[in-house]
């Protein structure tokens, strides 16, 4: 018996009777994953940072320090982002471990550490998750935060509650797509993203993927998850914006004809800041896993270029340091 979508809605043209998809149709053809496999293995890909890994670390990599307390936004590597806001302390996609794999003996591993342990965080109320794919909902810990902050509430898109319940966590919202759900003096919405999902061989787009729009009084923060481009997302900047700050994803783009339909690459992801305003934007989904073809310096350094293409300075659209912070506050 085939599975049924227990929240299908006929009128949302991102829901299907058996799961969700995008609004965009795929350009991948049947064979792609077999043609890039085979193309990645022959060229040696990917390849190290040009200075090798010591330099690369030497160069993007510092221990955070959350002292103070201010409004701030620190970059933890790929899409984990820690946000004090009001007083809180909210989490985005925390992936602390050693692998973004469901084994610990294979799959993508770190490169660069993550550069907070666990133990250091003071509290921790609020986790965000994207969608269900390793690098972005990591078990072990989701266990270990759990553990350690029994109180903390997770919200996450449709289809991924059942996941936190079959761990004993029940502090779970779950929500659709433009869903708004007011928490603690805050505001916080799951907003399209174009991706997919997959944690088994048999839940493929069974849970939905988004990124979150995250507002107190009049600021507002989007976080945009792990998603490929379109033009469509500025829409989010139309209903939700305008924008103070904004993190964007600028790797595991290469090859840009298989990666394309679910990562955008550093031009796209400066056209997109465009399109939303030019809000102080965090480059995210780099540095960390080595998940595609291009090297783990190369982001960075195409995001320069496509900046410098449109004429604009990388002020406002600057790659952090992992650990690096930058103040939370109005445009």
């Amino acid at each position: 018996m085939s599975w049924k979508n227990p929240w299908y809605n006929p009128q949302l043209s991102h829901h299907l009777p058996d799961g969700f998809r995008n609004t965009e149709p795929s350009e991948r053809q049947p064979g792609d994953l077999k043609r890039w496999r085979q193309e990645r293995k022959a060229q040696h890909l990917p390849q190290p940072p040009g200075e090798g890994y010591s330099a690369f670390i030497k160069r993007w990599w510092q221990q955070a320090d959350l002292s103070g307390t201010d409004d701030r936004v620190w970059w933890l590597g790929h899409a984990t982002l820690l946000l004090r806001l009001n007083g809180y302390i909210l989490l985005t996609d925390p992936v602390f471990s050693r692998r973004a794999s469901p084994v610990s003996f294979a799959g993508p591993s770190r490169q660069t550490e993550v550069p907070l342990a666990l133990k250091q965080l003071p509290r921790l109320d609020a986790v965000f998750i994207s969608h269900n794919h390793y690098d972005h909902l990591d078990s072990k810990t989701v266990r270990r935060l759990f553990k350690r902050f029994p109180n903390v509430h997770f919200f996450v898109p449709l289809g991924l509650k059942r996941w936190f319940s079959q761990r004993g966590i029940e502090q779970v919202t779950e929500l659709d797509w433009w869903q708004s759900f007011n928490w603690s003096g805050m505001v916080f919405t799951p907003v399209p993203a174009r991706h997919w999902s997959m944690r088994t061989f048999w839940d493929r787009n069974r849970s939905l993927w988004c990124g979150w729009v995250i507002e107190h009084g009049s600021l507002r923060f989007w976080f945009s998850g792990d998603s490929g481009y379109t033009e469509s997302l500025a829409e989010i900047a139309r209903r939700l914006g305008p924008f103070d700050m904004a993190a964007l994803p600028i790797g595991a783009y290469e090859p840009r004809w298989f990666m394309g339909d679910h990562h955008m690459d550093p031009q796209q992801a400066v056209t997109l800041w465009q399109a939303i305003g030019k809000p102080t934007t965090i480059p995210i989904h780099w540095g960390v896993f080595e998940l595609a073809d291009e090297s783990l310096d190369k982001p960075p350094l195409e995001l320069r270029k496509a900046l410098e293409a449109q004429g604009e300075t990388d002020a406002a659209f600057s790659p952090l340091r992992i650990g690096q912070s930058l103040p939370l506050t109005k445009k």
